[in-house]
Parts: C-alpha cells; sequence; structure tokens
C-alpha cells in the first residue's frame, strides 16, 4: 500500500474576504475530489483572506498511480486562473 500525500500552498489575489476565499477554495476542492477521488481539504490559513493550503491524499497499490494522481491535481490547481500557487511538497510513505 502507498499513501501519497501533497500540501499546496496557494495566494487568492482577489479575494476581498473569507467568504470570497472559501468560494474559490470549495470549488476548487470539489472538483478534485469528483475527477480524482481522493481526500482533499483545507490543512492551513483558514483565518487569512488571501491564503489557503490544501492537503491532498491518495491511497493506491502503486507509486505510480499515486504520483500520476498527485501530478494531474497539480496541474489541475495551477491552472485556476482566481489562484496563484506559491509552495507544493509531496510525500510517499
Amino acid at each position: 500500500m502507498v499513501v501519497a500525500t501533497c500540501r499546496i500552498e496557494m495566494f487568492v489575489p482577489e479575494s476581498g474576504s473569507l467568504k470570497g476565499k472559501r468560494q474559490v477554495v470549495k470549488a476548487l476542492k470539489d472538483r478534485i475530489r469528483s475527477r480524482f477521488n481522493v481526500s482533499v481539504a483545507e490543512v492551513d490559513h483558514q483565518d487569512l483572506w488571501q491564503r489557503a493550503t490544501l492537503g491532498v491524499a491518495v491511497v493506491s497499490n502503486e507509486s505510480a498511480h499515486a504520483d500520476q494522481t498527485l501530478a494531474h491535481v497539480i496541474r489541475l490547481v495551477q491552472q485556476e486562473p482566481r489562484l496563484t500557487v506559491l509552495d507544493i511538497q509531496t510525500e510517499f510513505r
């Protein structure tokens, strides 16, 4: 069994309130869950208007499959025009 995790720090420049940020983050989380069948949650910066950190977890029987899934998730996040990715950290166990 392989568990792959990814931590994605983001900047949401057009957000003027927590409500605005949450709309962007919730839509992104829902899109990630529905397309890739992974676990995703906002794990840090919940009280900041323009910062968000998502945690993504994949469980697989092959490390190549987990790596490929995380790569697709990262690409989806990077293509979101309403935010800028600041940092990405991945880990395999």
